[in-house]
């Protein structure tokens, strides 16, 4: 696949089908939402806690919503949304649980992707130099990084499977010399750079609603 600027950004452009109704959480210069635009002809919205940020996405022609994504996203009704986003986002997140279950809640599929920290180059950092690794999955020291949830693709898959979240894709990655994501199929825990998922939010919202009524049904 052809380079495209931001990590996982040709596989996102990919997986989007033309004319979707986007979210993209922790937009921040709207670039992935402006692509998406132009490429596949969706419908983008973003969510960006910074005012930069927010600026840079309305000089696009973006809509843009300032919040805080960890205080949740009240103003979307279920389903909202054809596609939801949390691109390299999930590990800045100070409530990951709650924000993967609002994302879940607003849209009909949710993609999120992040750096795996089981990847065999930060294995081996932390086992050779006994220190936080900092390496282009990790660029920063521990005293000044935002990643303050780091994860593994084998934890998230877990995650899933305890929230009852429908796994629709898996397409884990890592980035060749050039920036083009490339899949890693063999042992993606081990060999990724980094975790990319496609979940059932339309599934698991329907769910929901079933147990509500049935458990309402009882109740009556």
């Amino acid at each position: 696949m052809e380079p495209c600027e931001g990590t996982g950004y040709d596989l996102i452009i990919r997986e989007v089908p033309e004319g979707s109704k986007v979210l993209d959480l922790g937009c921040g210069d709207g670039v992935l939402l402006q692509k998406l635009r132009e490429i596949k002809h969706a419908v983008p919205h973003g969510v960006e806690i910074s005012e930069a940020g927010v600026w840079q996405c309305v000089e696009k022609g973006l809509y843009c919503y300032q919040g805080d994504i960890d205080e949740g996203l009240a103003d979307y009704r279920d389903n909202s949304f054809d596609y939801a986003i949390l691109n390299q986002t999930l590990q800045i997140t100070k409530r990951p649980a709650y924000v993967l279950q609002e994302l879940m809640r607003i849209s009909k599929n949710a993609i999120v992707s992040f750096p795996n920290f089981g990847h065999h180059g930060t294995r081996f950092q932390l086992l050779l130099k006994g220190r936080m690794p900092k390496n282009v999955l990790l660029p920063y020291e521990w005293h000044e990084t935002p990643n303050i949830h780091l994860l593994t693709i084998q934890d998230f898959q877990t995650f899933c499977v305890q929230n009852h979240y429908p796994v629709k894709k898996k397409l884990h990655f890592s980035l060749s010399s050039k920036g083009a994501s490339k899949s890693v199929r063999f042992m993606p825990n081990l060999f990724a750079q980094y975790g990319f998922f496609i979940l059932d939010g339309e599934s698991y919202t329907d769910s929901l609603q079933h147990s509500s009524l049935s458990l309402q049904e009882k109740v009556d």
